[in-house]
């Protein structure tokens, strides 16, 4: 049996999925871009302010499923330009204690919702 999890706080899904699905002790998170759901805003000032847009709007989901950061045992992050991996990985980062770290591929595409620069979904389990 699965149960659909979403949150008030992160952006509304902007197609035929939901924020998460719980099954048994495993969240499926769908991915993220970084909208201020707030503000109905786009954070796209800095690779870095949309970064964290990004894993903040996944905290809300992780926190309505009654989780956190440390749940997540894998992450799948995707980016328009490579060359913006360092300053994603250092946000990132931030998120995670290093010891404690989810599994996690990094890989670039075409294009994301939006023509954002990241987006990032991930599976957590309690």
């Amino acid at each position: 049996m699965k149960t659909i999890i979403n949150s008030p706080k992160a952006p509304a899904p902007v197609g035929p999925y939901n924020h998460s699905v719980l099954v048994d002790n495993t969240l499926y998170v769908s991915g993220q871009i970084a909208i201020n759901h707030a503000e109905g805003t786009l954070v796209v000032d800095s690779i870095e302010a949309e970064t964290h847009q990004v894993m903040k709007n996944i905290g809300y989901i992780l926190k309505e499923a009654g989780m956190t950061y440390e749940n997540i045992v894998k992450c799948s992050v995707f980016v328009s330009d490579m060359e913006m991996y360092g300053r994603i990985n250092d946000v990132y980062a931030t998120y995670f204690d290093d010891a404690t770290a989810p599994a996690r591929e990094l890989v670039e595409v075409a294009n994301l919702p939006k023509y954002v620069n990241v987006e990032i979904s991930c599976i957590a389990a309690k």
